[in-house]
Protein backbone atom coordinates (compact mmCIF):
# COMPACT_ATOMS: atom_id res chain seq x y z
CA UNK A 1 0.00 0.00 0.00
CA UNK A 2 1.07 3.56 -0.02
CA UNK A 3 2.82 4.68 3.17
CA UNK A 4 0.55 7.38 4.34
CA UNK A 5 -2.85 4.55 3.71
CA UNK A 6 -0.92 2.46 6.74
CA UNK A 7 -0.91 6.16 8.92
CA UNK A 8 -4.40 6.42 7.67
CA UNK A 9 -4.70 3.01 8.74
CA UNK A 10 -3.61 3.41 11.91
CA UNK A 11 -5.65 6.17 12.79
CA UNK A 12 -9.04 4.85 11.95
CA UNK A 13 -9.39 1.39 12.13
CA UNK A 14 -10.71 0.97 15.84
CA UNK A 15 -13.35 3.75 14.17
CA UNK A 16 -14.23 4.30 10.89
CA UNK A 17 -17.40 1.72 9.52
CA UNK A 18 -15.98 0.44 7.24
CA UNK A 19 -13.27 -1.31 9.36
CA UNK A 20 -15.52 -2.07 12.34
CA UNK A 21 -18.04 -3.31 10.35
CA UNK A 22 -16.45 -5.45 8.69
CA UNK A 23 -14.38 -6.63 11.90
CA UNK A 24 -18.02 -7.68 13.45
CA UNK A 25 -18.60 -9.43 10.00
CA UNK A 26 -15.41 -11.45 10.16
CA UNK A 27 -16.02 -12.21 13.53
CA UNK A 28 -19.48 -13.84 12.87
CA UNK A 29 -18.16 -15.76 9.60
CA UNK A 30 -15.23 -17.39 12.22
CA UNK A 31 -17.54 -17.92 14.79
CA UNK A 32 -19.44 -20.12 12.25
CA UNK A 33 -16.02 -22.25 11.58
CA UNK A 34 -16.60 -24.19 14.88
CA UNK A 35 -12.76 -23.95 15.52
CA UNK A 36 -11.27 -26.26 17.24
CA UNK A 37 -10.36 -24.88 21.10
CA UNK A 38 -6.79 -22.94 20.97
CA UNK A 39 -6.78 -23.06 17.27
CA UNK A 40 -3.75 -21.73 15.55
CA UNK A 41 -4.56 -18.95 13.36
CA UNK A 42 -1.97 -16.55 11.06
CA UNK A 43 -3.25 -13.43 9.61
CA UNK A 44 -1.35 -12.41 6.36
CA UNK A 45 -1.09 -9.09 5.96
CA UNK A 46 -1.89 -7.67 9.06
CA UNK A 47 -1.33 -4.22 8.27
CA UNK A 48 -1.24 -2.00 11.56
CA UNK A 49 -2.82 -4.83 13.84
CA UNK A 50 -6.70 -3.58 13.58
CA UNK A 51 -8.25 -7.45 13.37
CA UNK A 52 -5.19 -9.24 15.77
CA UNK A 53 -7.22 -8.81 18.96
CA UNK A 54 -10.76 -10.06 17.53
CA UNK A 55 -8.92 -13.33 15.62
CA UNK A 56 -7.22 -13.78 19.44
CA UNK A 57 -10.70 -14.35 20.81
CA UNK A 58 -10.71 -17.55 18.93
CA UNK A 59 -6.99 -19.11 19.50
CA UNK A 60 -2.99 -18.54 19.63
CA UNK A 61 -2.28 -15.49 17.22
CA UNK A 62 0.74 -15.32 14.04
CA UNK A 63 0.97 -12.71 11.83
CA UNK A 64 2.81 -11.58 8.69
CA UNK A 65 2.96 -8.15 7.24
CA UNK A 66 5.58 -7.25 4.94
CA UNK A 67 5.75 -3.47 5.34
CA UNK A 68 8.32 -2.05 8.47
CA UNK A 69 6.13 0.76 8.95
CA UNK A 70 2.71 -1.17 9.58
CA UNK A 71 4.71 -4.13 11.59
CA UNK A 72 6.31 -1.20 14.12
CA UNK A 73 2.64 -0.01 14.61
CA UNK A 74 1.12 -3.73 15.14
CA UNK A 75 3.27 -4.77 18.00
CA UNK A 76 3.40 -1.24 19.41
CA UNK A 77 -0.72 -1.05 19.33
CA UNK A 78 -0.81 -4.96 20.45
CA UNK A 79 1.68 -4.34 22.66
CA UNK A 80 3.82 -7.14 21.35
CA UNK A 81 1.30 -9.90 22.32
CA UNK A 82 1.46 -11.59 19.19
CA UNK A 83 3.97 -13.20 16.84
CA UNK A 84 4.18 -10.33 13.76
CA UNK A 85 6.80 -11.79 11.45
CA UNK A 86 8.51 -9.70 8.53
CA UNK A 87 7.64 -12.00 4.90
CA UNK A 88 5.85 -11.63 1.65
CA UNK A 89 3.91 -13.60 -0.77
CA UNK A 90 4.38 -16.37 -1.99
CA UNK A 91 8.19 -16.17 -1.64
CA UNK A 92 8.94 -15.64 1.98
CA UNK A 93 6.28 -16.62 4.15
CA UNK A 94 8.42 -17.38 7.36
CA UNK A 95 6.20 -20.20 9.00
CA UNK A 96 7.65 -23.28 7.20
CA UNK A 97 7.05 -26.33 8.67
CA UNK A 98 4.05 -24.74 11.03
CA UNK A 99 0.66 -25.77 10.60
CA UNK A 100 -2.25 -23.21 11.01
CA UNK A 101 -6.23 -23.80 11.85
CA UNK A 102 -6.90 -20.68 9.77
CA UNK A 103 -5.40 -18.70 7.44
CA UNK A 104 -6.80 -15.07 7.21
CA UNK A 105 -6.25 -12.94 4.50
CA UNK A 106 -8.88 -9.72 5.25
CA UNK A 107 -8.35 -7.21 1.50
CA UNK A 108 -4.77 -8.67 0.95
CA UNK A 109 -4.74 -11.20 -2.11
CA UNK A 110 -5.84 -8.05 -4.95
CA UNK A 111 -2.69 -6.36 -3.38
CA UNK A 112 -0.13 -9.98 -4.88
CA UNK A 113 0.74 -10.11 -8.26
CA UNK A 114 1.24 -13.47 -8.03
CA UNK A 115 -2.23 -14.45 -6.20
CA UNK A 116 -2.49 -18.25 -7.19
CA UNK A 117 0.93 -18.89 -6.27
CA UNK A 118 0.44 -16.98 -2.67
CA UNK A 119 -2.82 -19.39 -2.17
CA UNK A 120 -1.06 -22.35 -3.31
CA UNK A 121 1.66 -21.71 -0.80
CA UNK A 122 -0.95 -20.72 2.05
CA UNK A 123 -2.16 -24.51 1.74
CA UNK A 124 0.78 -26.08 2.60
CA UNK A 125 0.41 -24.27 6.09
CA UNK A 126 -3.08 -25.37 7.01
CA UNK A 127 -3.60 -28.36 9.21
CA UNK A 128 -5.98 -31.21 7.51
CA UNK A 129 -9.61 -29.50 8.66
CA UNK A 130 -7.76 -26.10 8.68
CA UNK A 131 -9.31 -23.43 6.40
CA UNK A 132 -8.57 -19.94 4.71
CA UNK A 133 -10.99 -17.04 5.21
CA UNK A 134 -10.32 -14.38 2.45
CA UNK A 135 -11.95 -11.04 1.49
CA UNK A 136 -11.50 -9.09 -1.62
CA UNK A 137 -13.04 -5.72 -3.52
CA UNK A 138 -15.44 -6.58 -5.79
CA UNK A 139 -16.11 -5.56 -9.32
CA UNK A 140 -13.55 -4.22 -11.91
CA UNK A 141 -16.22 -1.25 -12.60
CA UNK A 142 -16.09 0.15 -8.83
CA UNK A 143 -12.11 0.97 -9.81
CA UNK A 144 -11.47 4.11 -8.53
CA UNK A 145 -8.57 6.54 -7.43
CA UNK A 146 -8.65 4.95 -3.79
CA UNK A 147 -7.57 1.32 -5.69
CA UNK A 148 -4.73 3.77 -6.94
CA UNK A 149 -3.86 4.42 -3.72
CA UNK A 150 -4.03 1.30 -2.13
CA UNK A 151 -1.75 -0.53 -4.91
CA UNK A 152 -4.64 -2.80 -5.57
CA UNK A 153 -4.04 -4.95 -8.60
CA UNK A 154 -7.45 -6.06 -9.45
CA UNK A 155 -10.60 -6.28 -8.22
CA UNK A 156 -12.41 -10.09 -8.39
CA UNK A 157 -15.59 -10.99 -9.66
CA UNK A 158 -16.87 -14.34 -7.88
CA UNK A 159 -16.40 -16.18 -11.38
CA UNK A 160 -12.58 -15.08 -11.08
CA UNK A 161 -12.24 -15.82 -7.60
CA UNK A 162 -13.38 -18.97 -7.94
CA UNK A 163 -10.88 -19.63 -11.10
CA UNK A 164 -8.25 -18.47 -8.97
CA UNK A 165 -8.83 -20.62 -6.01
CA UNK A 166 -9.37 -23.63 -8.48
CA UNK A 167 -6.04 -22.91 -9.55
CA UNK A 168 -4.45 -22.94 -6.39
CA UNK A 169 -5.66 -26.39 -5.58
CA UNK A 170 -8.09 -25.27 -3.22
CA UNK A 171 -11.86 -25.68 -2.97
CA UNK A 172 -14.20 -23.35 -2.15
CA UNK A 173 -16.76 -24.32 0.45
CA UNK A 174 -18.67 -21.11 0.46
CA UNK A 175 -18.39 -17.88 -1.08
CA UNK A 176 -20.45 -14.26 -1.26
CA UNK A 177 -20.62 -10.93 -1.70
CA UNK A 178 -21.06 -8.57 1.07
CA UNK A 179 -21.25 -5.47 2.06
CA UNK A 180 -24.47 -5.67 -0.12
CA UNK A 181 -26.87 -3.13 1.92
CA UNK A 182 -24.19 -0.19 0.98
CA UNK A 183 -23.70 -1.19 -2.36
CA UNK A 184 -26.39 1.14 -3.98
CA UNK A 185 -24.96 4.11 -2.28
CA UNK A 186 -21.35 3.24 -3.44
CA UNK A 187 -22.05 2.18 -7.19
CA UNK A 188 -23.81 5.28 -7.53
CA UNK A 189 -20.86 7.48 -6.46
CA UNK A 190 -18.50 5.83 -7.93
CA UNK A 191 -20.39 5.44 -11.76
CA UNK A 192 -20.85 9.76 -11.10
CA UNK A 193 -17.04 10.15 -10.40
CA UNK A 194 -16.45 7.44 -13.26
CA UNK A 195 -18.83 10.00 -15.50
CA UNK A 196 -17.88 13.33 -14.30
CA UNK A 197 -14.19 12.18 -14.76
CA UNK A 198 -14.11 13.64 -10.80
CA UNK A 199 -11.76 12.33 -8.24
CA UNK A 200 -12.71 9.25 -6.30
CA UNK A 201 -14.07 10.02 -2.77
CA UNK A 202 -11.63 7.74 -0.56
CA UNK A 203 -13.95 7.20 2.16
CA UNK A 204 -10.70 7.57 4.13
CA UNK A 205 -11.98 10.31 6.47
CA UNK A 206 -14.25 8.98 9.23
CA UNK A 207 -17.46 10.58 8.92
CA UNK A 208 -19.57 12.55 11.22
CA UNK A 209 -20.47 10.75 14.64
CA UNK A 210 -23.78 10.07 13.60
CA UNK A 211 -23.37 8.87 10.01
CA UNK A 212 -20.53 6.79 11.05
CA UNK A 213 -22.94 5.27 13.26
CA UNK A 214 -25.50 4.24 10.55
CA UNK A 215 -23.14 3.00 7.97
CA UNK A 216 -21.56 0.67 10.67
CA UNK A 217 -25.08 -0.48 11.76
CA UNK A 218 -25.88 -1.31 8.08
CA UNK A 219 -22.95 -2.84 7.18
CA UNK A 220 -22.50 -4.69 10.32
CA UNK A 221 -26.21 -6.13 10.24
CA UNK A 222 -24.95 -8.80 7.93
CA UNK A 223 -23.29 -10.22 10.22
CA UNK A 224 -26.68 -12.32 10.87
CA UNK A 225 -26.98 -13.24 7.38
CA UNK A 226 -23.64 -14.35 6.03
CA UNK A 227 -22.84 -17.49 7.67
CA UNK A 228 -26.51 -19.18 6.48
CA UNK A 229 -27.01 -17.07 3.02
CA UNK A 230 -25.42 -16.12 0.01
CA UNK A 231 -25.82 -12.40 -0.99
CA UNK A 232 -26.14 -11.56 -4.79
CA UNK A 233 -24.10 -8.78 -4.87
CA UNK A 234 -21.96 -6.41 -2.92
CA UNK A 235 -18.64 -4.39 -2.72
CA UNK A 236 -16.34 -6.73 -1.05
CA UNK A 237 -16.15 -10.80 -1.93
CA UNK A 238 -15.10 -13.49 1.18
CA UNK A 239 -14.73 -16.96 0.43
CA UNK A 240 -13.85 -19.85 2.98
CA UNK A 241 -11.26 -22.67 1.39
CA UNK A 242 -9.60 -25.27 2.64
CA UNK A 243 -7.22 -28.21 0.67
CA UNK A 244 -8.82 -30.19 -2.47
Amino acid sequence: MHPEAYVEMADTESRHWWFTGRRAVLRSLIASLKLPRDAKILEVGCGTGGNLAMLSVFGRISALEMDSTARSIATRKTAGRFDIRAGSCPADIPYAGEKFDLICLFDVLEHIDEDVATLAALKQLLTGRGRILLTVPAYAWLWSDYDEFLYHKRRYSAAGLRATVSAAGLRCDRMSYFNTLLFPLIAVVRLKERLLGAAATSGRDVPARPVNWLLRQAFSAERFLLPVVRLPFGVSLFAILRAG
